[in-house]
């Protein structure tokens, strides 16, 4: 069955969502290094929900998250900066999206300049004309002093915590599979069909559920 062309009406509006989702992704990075907290938490759905793993108990509302992020971040960093790295963007449906974004970051801690490396897994929406996150996961691999290399397992490691795992690797299987499953070279490998057009992060995934993530 052939897949109906868009109209130039649909290309136009998919174009202008890529480029609007992509200013929300740097808008996210700038609000948040200037602690703009009105400007950072008006980027995402008036309805984002701050679950039990970050305040104990679900709550509803920019309110919530607001004073979320504040504590966050009055706590634990001095000063912040987030660099974006490449961004990939599907399209579920006119007003949905997910992506990835990779992001390295650095962070004041005290007496501690701790450098990281992760990944957002976002799903975004369209709310009232304009994109808004819908939730963004964040993915470590490492955080650690600038002077300590995060060579070996336990890459998080934070200023006065025990260090643990990280979930960068943990939305998407092949990371094992590459590692648990060594190929016989005298025998050329199957290779699968390529995904379809809007379904390469969703074939990536394999219907893996998401990471619980550690609230640093």
């Amino acid at each position: 069955m052939s897949i109906p062309t868009p109209t130039l009406e649909e290309r136009l509006d998919r174009l202008e969502s890529i480029e609007e989702i992509r200013q929300l992704v740097a808008k996210y990075s700038l609000s948040l290094d200037m602690r703009d907290m009105d400007a950072h938490v008006n980027l995402f759905a008036p309805d984002i929900r701050v679950g039990r793993e970050r305040v104990g108990r679900e709550r509803v509302g920019r309110a919530h998250f607001k004073a979320w992020q504040d504590d966050t971040l009055r706590d634990q960093f001095t000063g912040t900066s987030h660099h974006l790295g490449q961004h990939l963007i599907e399209f579920i449906d006119r007003d949905h999206a997910t992506g990835v974004v990779y992001s390295k970051n650095e962070h004041e801690c005290g007496a501690e300049w701790v450098i990281m490396q992760m990944l957002y897994w976002d799903d975004y929406e369209r709310i009232d004309g304009r994109w808004h996150f819908r939730r963004r996961l964040p993915c470590y691999w490492y955080a650690t002093d600038l002077n300590k290399p995060p060579i070996g397992d336990m890459k998080m490691r934070w200023p006065g915590r025990q260090p643990y795992e990280g979930t960068f690797h943990d939305l998407f299987p092949s990371w094992k599979e590459f590692w648990a499953n060594r190929p016989d070279k005298d025998s050329l490998p199957e290779v699968a069909p390529p995904a379809p057009l809007e379904k390469f992060l969703e074939t990536m995934r394999r219907g893996t559920p998401a990471p619980k993530i550690r609230v640093r």
